[in-house]
């Protein structure tokens, strides 16, 4: 059979091209997040301020971020020799084999209280809004439920979080204020912490079916490009802060880019570990853009694909065994405990419900997980997230900047499974190509994400049944994202 060269040509040019991009980020990375004037090799002046000297930069990407040179003083610098230790401190095995020192003991206990302390911080609080903030929020919260009950964009959680903002809104009711309203005791007894979403994501172990990943492994590709949202997002929160009135740390940066994952108690977990004070704005922004995601997705679907492309047919994928069913789980959490610990909470939680779901002897935990407690839970996390929407929280610069680059992330997370899909076809032979809307489905949104790469491709063809082939890299999306906020808590955590 003769060797089309043009074709190898092509595939040689593209790995080239995704190579010279790749060093290009990491260059351009290491240059935005660079703390260290004498390290950066670019010029320097140095001016007092506040009685002391300061050493700013005149040249080079450092002068674009403005203040990251004083981000915690240097504390959380980015370079690959510090980052590589933290993953390797953070790591199970090195935990097991490695004895605390006093010294260490100490400062886990000092991090604990300042955790602690920032955890009680409102930077809200005592805040005056004029009333007719309050009248817009209103409006925004029954603009939310309208877009659930009328348009059907993810109802389950659109309607309570609208019902939540409406009623935490209202002049003189008081819902929303300490110790007593209704609405800060659910915010406070479980959103504001990690309780809801390991409950969630227990409920969504339960309801998730591995098999699609398990019988086609190449698909966790996509779900890993989807994080690439993620991880973009820390340059655009750093870009964000050359805007006046903007100012946000590395940590914040971490906290807000998990928004890119499209996964509501993962973000709400992050912020609590790295950015307690922005976890309200955080929550709202992640839940919201995942009850977006029918409204999101589609025209980036379109515009990156062509019609042959989505007309692609998938082969049906192998039956999975009960044996791998069960297994897949377990080996899941035995890797997070080895190699990743920071992300052992939720990812123990998600295969803790697996688990239960496969395992065939405690149905009744099962069903429980799936459906009483997973809407019970579901009510209270969205009427939580809605108790957060007040004006003092929502209307302000830094928040705003995060609602922004919440759909900035997504939307690179949505492109970065479909570029990552078309990448793989050039690769693949004919009659096992990859219809590219699935790898849309990486991010974490499950199944809606599945769900909407079926229907843009019904809409081409409505023969075509995408959602088996899509569960794929949606649920190696939701392992992703954790998997992507333990990096962050084993990085940046102190």
């Amino acid at each position: 059979m003769p060797i089309d060269k043009t074709k190898n040509n092509k595939k040689i040019a593209l790995v080239m091209l995704s190579i010279m991009l790749c060093a290009g980020i990491v260059g351009f990375a290491t240059n935005v997040f660079a703390q260290n004037e004498s390290d950066s090799g670019v010029n320097t002046t140095t001016l007092v301020e506040n009685g002391n000297p300061v050493v700013h930069n005149t040249t080079g990407f450092d002068t674009i971020i403005k203040g990251t040179e004083n981000w915690k003083e240097g504390e959380y610098d980015i370079s690959v020799k510090t980052f590589i230790q933290n993953i390797g401190r953070s790591t199970g095995i090195y935990k097991m084999i490695h004895k605390k020192t006093a010294e260490e003991i100490e400062a886990e206990k000092l991090a604990e209280e300042a955790k602690e302390a920032a955890a009680k911080v409102d930077p809200f609080a005592g805040k005056q809004v004029p009333g007719w903030q309050y009248v817009l929020m209103i409006a925004i919260g029954f603009l939310i439920v309208y877009l659930g009950a009328a348009k059907g964009f993810e109802p389950l959680l659109l309607i309570p979080i609208g019902f939540g903002t409406i009623l935490v809104n209202i002049p003189g009711a008081g819902m929303g204020n300490a110790p007593d309203g209704m609405l800060h005791i659910i915010y406070s007894a479980g959103v504001g912490n990690e309780f809801f979403p390991m409950l969630i994501f227990m409920g969504i172990g339960a309801m998730t079916d591995f098999g699609p990943l398990i019988a086609n492994p190449k698909m966790a590709l996509l779900g890993g490009a989807a994080q690439l949202g993620v991880f973009f997002t820390m340059f655009g929160v750093a870009l964000m802060n050359f805007i006046p009135g903007v100012d946000y740390t590395i940590v914040q940066a971490a906290a807000i880019s998990i928004i890119g994952g499209a996964d509501g108690p993962t973000s709400i977990y992050v912020s609590g570990k790295l950015a307690p004070e922005l976890m309200a704005v955080i929550a709202v922004a992640a839940y919201s853009y995942m009850a977006l995601v029918p409204m999101i997705q589609p025209p980036i679907m379109k515009a990156l694909t062509t019609k042959k492309e989505r007309l692609i047919h998938m082969d049906q994928l192998r039956e999975v065994s009960k044996t791998e069913r069960v297994l897949f789980p377990l080996m899941l959490l035995v890797l997070t405990i080895l190699l990743l610990p920071p992300a052992a909470p939720l990812i123990g939680m998600l295969a803790f419900g697996n688990f239960v779901k496969n395992c065939g002897v405690v149905e009744r935990l099962s069903k429980t997980m799936e459906n009483e407690m997973m809407n019970i839970v579901s009510i209270l996390l969205s009427l939580g997230v809605g108790s957060q929407m007040t004006p003092e929280k929502i209307i302000n610069a830094n928040s705003i900047g995060i609602i922004i680059l919440g759909l900035v992330a997504f939307s690179v997370a949505t492109a970065g499974g479909i570029l990552m899909a078309k990448l793989m076809n050039l690769f693949l032979p004919n009659g096992k190509k990859i219809n590219p809307l699935i790898g849309s489905a990486g991010v974490s949104a499950v199944p809606m994400a599945a769900r909407v790469s079926m229907k843009v491709g019904q809409e081409c063809d409505p023969t075509n049944f995408l959602l088996m082939n899509a569960m794929g890299p949606n649920v190696s999306g939701v392992i992703g994202t954790a998997i992507a906020a333990g990096v962050f808590i084993a990085t940046y955590a102190r």
